[in-house]
């Protein structure tokens, strides 16, 4: 079994949230929007949180205007991606297919996800066949 990359708590995940909405935000900021009520003790939370995800490679920081400014340097897609990875690598000893099954099984699936679904799945065909693939 494969580790992809380092973990991420769901308190970090809500500070990653709140990143993906912006381009950039100073600790202040993302204090605020999590933290409405909050004060010293919430703003040194989220400080420590930006260190730990600095140092995981989950964002970026650099300063302006004397005050540091932090931004994702991994994509939603990107995290989802390796969160599904390592869920298929220690459910289903690394096969995509019983977990793409599940997931499909268990949710309430609209039609239009269904067409994307099967558009997905008509594209990778056609690709392997080595068609070219129209673009989404």
């Amino acid at each position: 079994m494969t580790r992809i990359g380092p973990e991420i708590t769901d308190t970090e995940l809500d500070l990653m949230r709140q990143l993906w909405r912006r381009d950039e935000a100073t600790i202040r900021e993302l204090t605020d929007a999590l933290y409405p009520e909050g004060g010293h003790s919430h703003y040194a939370t989220v400080q420590s949180l930006l260190d730990r995800l600095h140092l995981k490679g989950f964002v970026d920081r650099r300063k302006r205007d004397r005050r540091n400014v932090y931004r994702a340097t991994v994509s939603r897609a990107e995290l989802a991606g390796r969160r599904l990875r390592a869920t298929a690598d220690a459910l289903f000893d690394g096969a995509m297919a019983p977990l793409l099954t599940h997931l499909v099984n268990q949710g309430d699936l609209e039609p239009e996800d269904l067409g994307a679904l099967r558009e997905l799945i008509e594209r990778l065909d056609a690709e392997r066949a080595g068609a070219p693939s129209e673009e989404p």
